[in-house]
């Protein structure tokens, strides 16, 4: 049996109006691939006054498994296109992933 890379779960919460570009940076930085749905997210608009209207609350929450040597990009690329450092624009987190099945590594970021 081949020996498997450490690996990494990213999940992110995103805004649904940007998510498809979200999905194209994270695919662009490495990613070998992303599992996706669509939410609805309560709690930060509740509590932003007014300005929580602003806030969507259609979200597109990304799974992506990805190597240790990709993840800081993928992560940055997802950062940046989501603008998810600012309050109310989505959030990301990663989980280490001990086993994995059927899992094919990326490559290496497309130019």
């Amino acid at each position: 049996m081949a020996k498997t890379p450490k690996l990494q779960l990213i999940t992110a919460v995103v805004r649904q109006t940007k998510a498809e570009a979200v999905l194209a940076a994270a695919l662009k930085a490495g990613a070998p691939g992303i599992t996706y749905t669509w939410a609805r997210g309560t709690g930060v608009r509740q509590n932003m006054g007014y300005a929580g209207t602003l806030i969507e609350s259609e979200k597109q929450v990304l799974w992506i498994v990805t190597s240790d040597s990709h993840v800081e990009k993928v992560l940055e690329s997802i950062v940046k296109t989501a603008n998810i450092d600012m309050p109310g624009e989505g959030f990301a987190f990663l989980q280490p992933v001990d086993r994995v099945i059927g899992f094919v590594p990326a490559k290496g970021p497309k130019a």
